[in-house]
């Protein structure tokens, strides 16, 4: 038989253990479960994203080829919160994101600003984590450039025959956390044949972006 002293210390002891394990399983139950994939975070405001990036200056155009001219564009890019459009999560998913941004070329050729909305949609979303998207881009742009033949123009330089011209825009990108993402892009930007000249620009380059 046991002693009272020894009953008395198997009690505390079995009940420690129990003591033990049941706030095992209550930070169990708290932990949070790690996220499934890489999706961007969600705007606490009307910005979604800001961008800042650059391109090459339509490489295969007079444009681009005329010497003492840099052909390096500076970009900078907002992209605010969707809109809710509706409740059902599968038609939400097409609503873009309205878009600003604008183009500075370093060495006095075309730059722009442009207004518009961004599409994105997550490539293999089950074996990828959403780490890789694909974006789409489609609106107007207000330039500087040349819309027509003039006398101070240097020879062969873009004839963009209106302003504003149409701005269609793709990337593909790469989610490095929930906030910051790296994409390659093009861009390319004409009147559709609505003026008398319609060269047109077509920028290629890159951007990084940090989702709020």
């Amino acid at each position: 038989m046991k002693s009272p002293l020894a009953r008395i210390l198997v009690g505390v002891l079995a009940g420690t253990a129990v003591t033990a394990a049941q706030a095992a399983d209550f930070r169990a139950a708290r932990a949070p479960a790690p996220p499934p994939y890489f999706a961007p975070v969600q705007p606490y405001s009307i910005v979604s994203e800001v961008r800042i990036g650059g391109s090459v200056q339509d490489p295969g155009s007079a444009e681009g080829k005329l010497p003492g001219f840099s052909t390096a564009n500076v970009n900078g890019e907002i992209l605010f919160a969707k809109p809710q459009i509706t409740t059902d999560p599968f038609w939400q998913a097409f609503v873009p994101r309205p878009t600003v941004g604008g183009s500075y070329n370093t060495g006095g050729r075309t730059s722009y600003a442009y207004i518009g909305a961004t599409w994105t949609v997550d490539l293999f979303p089950e074996t990828l984590n959403r780490r890789v998207f694909l974006e789409g881009f489609f609106g107007g742009a207000a330039h500087n450039g040349y819309t027509g033949l003039k006398a101070n123009a240097p020879y062969g330089f873009n004839a963009l025959g209106c302003n504003p011209l149409f701005r269609e825009a793709a990337a593909l990108g790469f989610r490095i956390d929930e906030h910051w993402s790296v994409m390659a892009t093009v861009e390319h930007m004409s009147n559709a044949g609505l003026c008398g000249d319609n060269r047109g620009l077509t920028n290629f380059g890159g951007k990084l972006g940090y989702t709020f």
